[in-house]
């Protein structure tokens, strides 16, 4: 049996949306309308980052009509950051959710640095999915989930309400997915069911713990839990995507791992993967 909703409530007290605002047109996003309902099921206290990226020029032979045009972009992306803010202000009153909005316009690294630190002070960050893999959204994805020491949640596209009803857990037997369980909990002790995947075939598990031996430390911990080894499909990411699909996961929880750009390019990579396309809320850490 799971536990009661409460358990939710008293876990998650503190919860941070990022918005970043780089002046693009395609910037549609739905990590706000979800961490909203998120807070509205858990009581928990919402904070709006709604930021924005601030161009610097570099003094030339042009410098006067080049400064105008990037004073009048900041001014624009301001703007655009602010009015997200007042919207959230606005939505999170009218749903009872006491909420803390900034809008801080700083230059590319100050802004990721400042990010990331408001990240160590909340309970969980959920962020937008960012398909492309270098951008400012997919390095804010990168500082929150490994610097920030916090988990952190990746909501793609259409997914605007939060629900776990339904939690994939995927299991490697590895730290990085211990953690990931770990910090998830207050999540898994409310879910319907809860099912650990391990996927065979793609690498030696052998000598790690299986799935099976670690869903009784999540029943436990009060968790409704069943574990399953899956076949390889393809590969991993796309075994992960389709065992979602079957069991109508709301959410899955997996470790982070992190090569650099040159061997991702090459090698792939699960994380990697299911940042680029994920039909599910992503809970990840590391």
């Amino acid at each position: 049996m799971s536990l009661p909703s409460s358990s939710l409530h008293a876990e998650i007290r503190d919860v941070l949306v990022c918005r970043t605002e780089e002046g693009r047109d395609d910037e549609v996003g739905t990590a706000l309308s979800y961490g909203l309902s998120l807070a509205a099921a858990t009581g928990a206290h919402l904070t709006v980052q709604s930021s924005a990226q601030r161009l610097t020029v570099v003094a030339g032979a042009a410098w006067g009509i080049v400064s105008g045009l990037v004073a009048g972009e900041n001014l624009r992306r301001r703007g655009l950051a602010r009015s997200i803010a007042e919207c959230a202000a606005t939505d999170a009153a009218t749903a009872g959710v006491i909420c803390t909005t900034e809008v801080p316009m700083l230059a590319y690294p100050d802004l990721l640095a400042r990010l990331v630190g408001r990240a160590r002070l909340a309970d969980l960050t959920i962020l937008d999915a960012e398909s492309k893999e270098i951008d400012l959204d997919r390095d804010l994805i990168d500082g929150i989930l490994f610097r920030s020491g916090r988990p952190l949640l990746v909501v793609p596209p259409g997914c605007e309400a939060y629900s776990a009803r339904r939690i994939l857990v995927a299991w490697d037997g590895s730290a990085q997915a211990a953690r990931a369980a770990n910090d998830a909990l207050p999540f898994l002790r409310v879910a319907e069911h809860v099912e650990v995947v391990s996927v065979v075939g793609e690498k030696d598990l052998s000598t790690s713990a299986a799935g099976a031996e670690f869903a009784p430390h999540l029943a436990r911990h009060g968790v409704s839990v069943s574990a399953v080894d899956v076949p390889v499909i393809g590969d991993v990411a796309e075994t992960l995507r389709t065992r979602a699909s079957q069991i109508s996961a709301d959410m899955l929880v997996m470790g982070a791992f992190r090569h650099s750009r040159i061997q991702e390019w090459f090698l792939g990579g699960v994380t990697q993967s299911l940042l680029n396309r994920s039909p599910i809320p992503l809970f990840l850490a590391h």
